[in-house]
């Protein structure tokens, strides 16, 4: 990838981000679990986000790692906004932050010209 990363790039790593703010807030601070230690809710849920932060000089590789973790974002805001009506906003907001990451990787992705 060249010096100046592509708009799509930029706008998933703002959503990968957020994402992260988003986990810490919400079950660190403003929806504690009831049932759970809060550092374990955390390390469940922020700390596998995290891990892509390793191949992050390869920003394409990183995304595409988080892409992949975020199906799982999408599927817990899911079932938070269908069964916790108090956190709903809270798994509302999870849930666009994963669609915007995965449109933002899907506009990112070059296609190939059909050959022939």
């Amino acid at each position: 990838m060249s010096a100046s990363i592509a708009l799509p790039y930029r706008i998933g790593r703002c959503a990968w981000f957020a994402l992260v703010a988003l986990q810490l807030a919400w079950h660190g601070w403003l929806a504690r679990p009831e049932h759970l230690p809060t550092w374990l809710a955390l390390a469940i849920t922020a700390v596998p986000l995290l891990l892509p932060l390793a191949a992050l000089p390869d920003l394409r590789r990183a995304l595409l790692w988080v892409g992949i973790l975020s199906l799982f974002y999408f599927c817990h805001g899911v079932a938070e906004a269908w069964s916790a009506p108090t956190e709903k906003w809270l798994a509302l907001a999870e849930i666009g932050l994963t669609l915007l990451l995965i449109v933002a990787l899907g506009a990112g992705v070059k296609r190939r010209k059909p050959q022939g």
